[in-house]
């Protein structure tokens, strides 16, 4: 057997086969990136199986891979349904969409789809920072709540929404598209017009006639923590409060409280109004009904809050043929009265002028005469020429009053002695007294009937100036803000309903009052108090010191009016008193009064006739 001789040709061909094997390992080994993927891809794996173990149908937030691949689309549908489609998409990453004009500036957020900034670009704070009505997303949601045909709940809240922005005509629009696929979508449009604070809002859906439950309801849900903008967070807050307008034009309020809550149908809208600013939700639809509440947040009025009420209100949405369509608008500005009256859709109402009479005297008097003052004159002295006029308007009236009074003072000494002639007969003494009433030609009610008349003006004025946002950081004098309070001393502590500061426009207020009441009630005040009445020199001197407590955190430029007011009106009795009634002519004239025959009216004679049987009948008993 002939030996097999070695071949060199062949070890050259394992060595070049061996080369070849070792270069094509070392050309396809996994880069450092590549195992870096397949890192991350095993984790996001275990996240996808994690996520799939703890889906249920309840609303919850979505905490969802941001990768589109096939494990994250998985993981999105199986928690979503078809709503999945969304998350898969850019705007899933999040981001925020800006719209401003002059006026206003808002971001819309990609989750939820719904403003989580409004700032007002023409208004600061007490402190000198914008207005915020939200701010940072913090402190307002807008949301739909509903079920699926697949059996799970969602909110909107806590889906993404693809945002489409473009120009139409001087208008900037704002489409927020919430997608189970190209064309099938729920959607917020946002259109916001130059120089307005009223933007159009409309929610439609498309496509989705098969994916919404019919069977279950559908809420618009929307919720606020209105921010504090003013220096006292308590005068604030007494004027914070939610207004809703139903059934074809009716509206009303919550009220104030640590929790308040109302309900009403066919709403048309909702406005979350703060003192001077108001986020409003209006819609050309009615809701069928609404449920809303008022929660505050101040539990210690001595800390300075941030916030101060909670606002929820829910409306269910109607369905039209399986989709939704509703052509609302939003508000965020100032509770302006002419701003609101212009937009011609009841807005005026949420301007606290007071009810019935009291708003309509506002309204066609003293919004018309304080805005052409304030046209020409600084702030404070359109306050006081205005009430100048008001006073002036209403001295006839303060004159029959004053005349009133100086003809009691004048029979005084005769009311006296018959009071001691008939102190042990009460009956007699009031039908003695009745006659000479008659006599005299004088009725006690006279110089009531002329304060009567006062009032209705007195109190249209206490809410015009509260509501007047003219006022808002305009300085006079001493006071830096006549819609807040003046401030000539700060305490180093804390007097329960009195606060931490000394306001100098109540105290003057408060002044003057004393001396008006000493000039009015002091004259004809009778020496003794009967069983039973009220004090009146106790009255005399707590009315001042009520004001003066009441009026410390109030606007200074209410305390303006009343001090003015109460001056005027002392100077105008002094005139009265001086130069233009005598009493010893009216004495005179009470005394002719007397002599002359009276006709009594048949009302006088009935009573005079059931006294006279009541003192019979009471002699009878003795």
């Amino acid at each position: 057997m002939e030996e097999k001789q070695f071949d060199p040709k062949s070890i050259i061909g394992y060595v070049l086969i061996f080369a070849i094997a070792a270069y094509y390992i070392y050309t396809n080994k996994p880069t450092p990136e590549e195992l870096e993927a397949e890192k991350q891809k095993q984790e996001q794996v275990a996240k996808s199986k994690e996520v799939a173990t703890n889906t249920n149908t309840a609303s919850a937030e979505v905490s969802l891979p941001k990768a589109v691949d096939s494990l994250g689309k998985a993981a999105a549908y199986q928690k979503l349904g078809a709503f999945g489609y969304s998350q898969t998409l850019t705007a899933a990453n999040g981001g925020e969409t800006l719209l401003q004009n002059e006026v206003l500036s808002l971001k819309i957020n990609n989750k939820g789809g719904y403003i989580s900034e409004a700032k007002l670009k023409n208004f600061k704070t007490y402190d000198s920072i914008p207005v915020y009505l939200i701010k940072d997303g913090k402190n307002a949601s807008l949301s739909i709540n509903f079920n699926t045909s697949d059996n799970r709940v969602l909110n909107t809240k806590d889906l993404f929404f693809e945002p489409e922005l473009k120009t139409v005509g001087q208008n900037q629009q704002l489409s927020m598209r919430l997608k189970i696929s190209k064309d099938k979508f729920l959607e917020y449009v946002y259109v916001l017009k130059p120089n307005e604070y009223m933007l159009d809002f409309s929610v439609r859906s498309q496509g989705l006639e098969g994916v919404f439950d019919a069977n279950k309801s559908i809420n618009l849900n929307w919720e606020l923590e209105a921010l504090r903008h003013a220096k006292s967070n308590t005068y604030e807050n007494r004027y914070t409060e939610v207004v809703f307008e139903y059934e074809d034009g009716r509206d009303d309020y919550v009220g104030q409280g640590e929790f308040k809550e109302e309900e009403a149908e066919d709403v048309t809208y909702v406005a979350f109004k703060q003192h001077f600013f108001s986020s409003i939700l209006l819609t050309d639809k009615a809701f069928k009904k609404g449920n809303f509440t008022s929660a505050n947040l101040i539990k210690d009025e001595a800390i300075d809050t941030v916030k101060l009420k909670k606002f929820t209100a829910q409306m269910p949405l109607a369905l039209n043929a399986g989709n939704l369509n509703y052509q609302m608008n939003w508000y965020y500005g100032p509770t302006d009265y002419k701003i609101l009256k212009n937009y011609d859709r009841n807005l005026d109402e949420i301007v606290p002028l007071g009810w019935g009479i009291f708003g309509w005297i506002n309204k066609i008097i003293f919004i018309p005469l304080f805005n052409l003052l304030s046209g020409f004159l600084p702030y404070g002295l359109a306050i006081i020429f205005m009430t100048i006029l008001v006073k002036l308007g209403l001295s006839p009236v303060t004159y029959k009053s004053y005349v009133s009074q100086a003809r009691m003072k004048v029979l005084k000494p005769e009311i006296t002695e018959l009071n001691e002639k008939f102190a042990d007969n009460p009956m007699k003494k009031q039908q003695e007294t009745m006659k000479l009433y008659s006599k005299a030609g004088v009725s006690p009610m006279s110089g009531c009937i002329p304060a009567l008349l006062q009032m209705p003006i007195l109190y249209a004025l206490f809410s015009f100036f509260p509501s007047a946002i003219a006022l808002r950081q305009k300085s006079f004098l001493w006071a830096d803000d006549l819609s807040s309070y003046d401030t000539i001393f700060n305490l180093p502590f804390r007097i329960p309903f009195y606060g931490d500061h000394v306001s100098l426009f109540p105290i003057l207020a408060g002044i003057a009052t004393f001396f008006y009441m000493q000039m009015t009630t002091g004259q004809n005040m009778p020496t003794q108090t009967q069983p039973g009445m009220p004090n009146m020199k106790f009255i005399m001197y707590l009315s001042p010191l009520f004001m003066l407590f009441f009026f410390n955190n109030y606007a200074s430029g209410l305390s303006l009016y009343y001090f003015v007011s109460n001056l005027i009106t002392i100077g105008i009795m002094l005139v009265i008193k001086n130069y233009i009634i005598d009493e010893d002519k009216i004495h005179a004239q009470i005394q002719e009064n007397k002599k002359k025959p009276k006709k009594q009216s048949k009302f006088k004679q009935r009573l005079q006739e059931a006294m006279e049987q009541a003192e019979k009948q009471q002699k009878n008993r003795k």
